[in-house]
């Protein structure tokens, strides 16, 4: 490969006594392509700092850090791009391992799906707490790495030694009993201050380096002059966010979604606690999933890790292209009504927001025909009623747990995206716009506002503004009657369109195009800053608009 270059170094003599060890290769890991980097899975007993390494390696807070002694706050496998120094790689955040858990509890689940996802890892930090020193549970943990992954000698990481030392000898005392593990030397760091980062990277390095020269081939690398941080800091083409009320199956439909066991599933409602967010191909796009903890109004009652947890929620369903609201159709039978009030206000502020809405009705395999038949005919009708800003938002009826309706939930996220990202040409909107004005009924036709000009000012959402001769204003009717018509006319059901308008002040008789043109800069700028919205964008140059 290119990237990879053999150097040498000499003496100055004419005949060098021995060849000093140097480094073989020069390895560019930032032009890896990021699912061909080498994955490195973190992993300890439960409130070591994972999640706080995982984010110091990642350089943000994304996952949830919270001092539970004695509960999990990471309960499922998150994944991110590790940045250490020039080095690059995939690294994993698992939950807490209690490898003496029973086999059908949550501990369990959560250690048979490390388990699983260690055996596709090719490296691993192993986490104990300096302060604590060595515990029994790490020696369990220590060896039920040996029994599952023989084939990986795990780097040992003392985190929360910020506040040893060799002058005390704590430092020391602390490494002595880390090494009775048996896998090496350890190294001390503190993932909250950044302590330790470089013995780390050293540590590291030669490993890493050696899976690239092994494993990494030319057509592994990135070909157009972009890196790995490029791609990572860029929008993906979709970004698609699973919300919905706890135990409605948000993360069972992630799973079917994935083809994989990727996060924890149960019948325990809030299993979920972190946002995980997983990169994955459909039909040749690149979709950013992320399965939400299920949230509804914070209360008093919700306290640390789940009160972060909803916050987080919230977070995510604002960075989202499309928001795929999961309800529960036995819980909809039960209760008689498609939606209650949580997710009407979840559905209603995704619209709001602007974003691209899709209704999944999971656990359809619980009901029986009458049931089933129910179902399909009243939740549209009822969505429609419940959420009126929005024409024709997609229902789509799955059963996660079989894996029915996989392919549909897919297929209508991507048309509601292209939707949502769709653009129309000026002209094509003006031609529409002769025609449509002359279907729509009139009270007076005096007061008939004139349209001289329509145009998109942006996508994702539409957004469109109709510039109106004079002083006057469309109505209320008039959007509505606006909105109605693109959605009709352009395919636009099922995403949020928004209409601004804007007045262009009559040319008076007797007066100078200069001064005219001055007058309506002056009066088509007031009347923007008087309209203006902080969601709404920077409108086309009005000046050329007016003046053409």
């Amino acid at each position: 490969m290119e990237e990879f270059q053999v150097t040498a170094d000499y003496n100055d003599c004419d005949k060098p006594k021995k060849a000093k060890p140097t480094s073989r290769k020069s390895i560019d890991f930032t032009k890896i392509r990021i699912e061909k980097l080498p994955t490195v899975l973190i992993i300890g007993r439960p409130n070591v700092g994972k999640s706080a390494l995982f984010n110091r390696l990642i350089r943000r807070r994304e996952a949830l850090v919270y001092n539970t002694p004695n509960d999990h706050v990471t309960r499922d496998i998150r994944d991110g791009v590790a940045k250490l120094g020039d080095l690059r790689f995939r690294i994993l955040d698992s939950a807490g391992l209690e490898a003496e858990a029973s086999s059908g509890s949550v501990l369990g689940r959560t250690a048979a799906m490390t388990g699983d996802v260690l055996a596709k890892s090719n490296f691993a930090l192993f986490l104990i707490d300096a302060r604590d020193g060595l515990l029994p549970m790490d020696l369990d943990v220590g060896k039920w790495l040996r029994k599952h992954a023989p084939g990986i000698k795990p780097t040992v990481i003392m985190n929360k030694a910020e506040l040893l030392d060799d002058a005390s000898g704590s430092l020391a005392s602390a490494a002595g009993e880390a090494y009775t593990l048996g896998f090496g030397d350890p190294i001390a760091l503190s993932a909250e201050t950044g302590l330790g980062m470089t013995e780390l990277y050293e540590a590291l390095r030669p490993s890493l380096e050696e899976y690239v020269l092994q494993h990494i081939k030319d057509e592994d690398l990135l070909d157009d002059g972009s890196s790995v941080d490029e791609d990572i800091d860029a929008k993906l083409p979709l970004q698609l966010a699973i919300v919905g009320k706890p135990n409605v199956g948000k993360s069972t439909l992630l799973n079917a979604l994935l083809q994989e066991n990727r996060v924890l599933v149960g019948p325990e409602a809030g299993l979920t606690r972190d946002s995980i967010r997983v990169q994955f191909q459909f039909d040749g796009r690149s979709v950013f999933l992320v399965d939400t903890a299920g949230w509804l109004e914070r209360t008093k009652q919700d306290k640390g890790a789940s009160s972060l947890s909803i916050v987080q929620s919230r977070k995510n369903l604002m960075r989202a292209h499309v928001v795929a609201l999961v309800l529960d159709a036995a819980e909809i039978i039960k209760a008689r009504r498609s939606m209650n009030h949580a997710e009407v206000v979840i559905a209603r502020r995704s619209v709001e927001e602007g974003r691209g809405l899709v209704i999944v009705v999971n656990k359809m395999d619980l009901l029986n025909s009458k049931m089933y038949e129910r179902v399909i005919k009243a939740v549209p009708e009822e969505v429609q009623t419940v959420i009126p800003q929005v024409t024709g938002i997609p229902v789509v009826f799955v059963s996660a747990l079989e894996g029915k309706g996989r392919l549909s939930v897919m297929r209508q996220v991507v048309d509601t995206y292209d939707k949502w990202c769709r653009r129309l040409s000026t002209a094509l909107l003006n031609r529409w716009l002769r025609k449509v004005m002359s279907r729509h009924s009139w009270k007076d036709s005096s007061a008939q506002p004139k349209i001289k000009y329509f145009t998109q000012v942006k996508a994702r959402p539409p957004t469109f503004v109709a510039f109106v001769s004079g002083k006057m204003k469309l109505s209320e009717t008039d959007l509505r009657f606006l909105t109605k018509s693109l959605k009709e006319d352009f395919d636009l059901g099922g995403i949020p369109v928004r209409i601004m308008q804007r007045n262009v002040p009559r040319r008076s008789e007797g007066q100078s195009n200069n001064t005219t043109s001055k007058n309506s800069r002056f009066a088509v700028r007031t009347n923007e800053r008087m309209l203006s919205d902080k969601r709404n964008p920077k409108v086309v140059d009005l000046d050329k608009t007016v003046s053409a």
